[in-house]
């Protein structure tokens, strides 16, 4: 495979995933319910909540970006500490962070994307670190508080743990570029996303 025709997979792959997430659905529960069980319902949680999916999305463009390393380093990092912030929330079953962490992610994330800065794998595995704690601190309390089965936890690290190798491992294939121009124009949908939640959540 040519280098121009994984960078095109890339920036496809990378609209896709956009689109699909910013399809407008009907309101319903925070989580999903699949009838497949508590660990698929977590996998599909991920997938059906752009509040979890664009921030790792996002984290992977960033990692990407920043080399390998600095992508194997995200990838380990997110997914330990969503697990362990998802248990601490599950556990505690109180919300001691403000939702506003999910915006702050969409900012930060997409921020660091678009103007392309710089960083060594330690700063994007911290910066993985503080994803995961926040988000699946939130999940944890989801899960604990709708009384549902914490194994779901487990469905929801993995599927961070696979869009994270996939999203990460094609930017960092990317050589072209016009390609990384539009992974980092992808982040700056990011933090426009992040400003219009930030705006709705000060209107209200």
């Amino acid at each position: 495979m040519t280098r121009e025709s994984r960078a095109a997979r890339a920036l496809l792959v990378t609209a896709c995933t956009f689109v699909v997430v910013l399809q407008p659905r009907p309101a319903s529960a925070h989580l999903v319910t699949t009838g497949l069980g508590p660990v698929y319902d977590g996998i599909s949680h991920v997938f059906m909540s752009p509040d979890d999916l664009v921030p790792i999305i996002a984290l992977s463009l960033l990692a990407g970006l920043n080399g390998s390393a600095a992508a194997r380093s995200a990838l380990f990092a997110l997914t330990g500490a969503w697990l362990v912030g998802g248990i601490l929330g599950f556990v505690g079953g109180a919300p001691l962070l403000p939702t506003a962490s999910v915006t702050a992610s969409f900012l930060l994330l997409g921020t660091l994307t678009a103007i392309d800065r710089r960083l060594s794998p330690p700063v994007v595995a911290g910066l993985a670190v503080l994803v995961g704690l926040t988000h699946g601190w939130l999940n944890g309390v989801s899960l604990a508080q709708a009384q549902r089965e914490g194994i779901g936890l487990a469905g929801i690290a993995s599927a961070a743990f696979v869009v994270v190798a996939i999203a990460s491992a094609l930017v960092v294939s990317i050589r072209i570029p016009w390609a990384r121009i539009a992974v980092r124009v992808a982040g700056s949908w990011v933090a426009a996303i992040g400003l219009l939640m930030l705006g709705w959540s000060l209107r209200r």
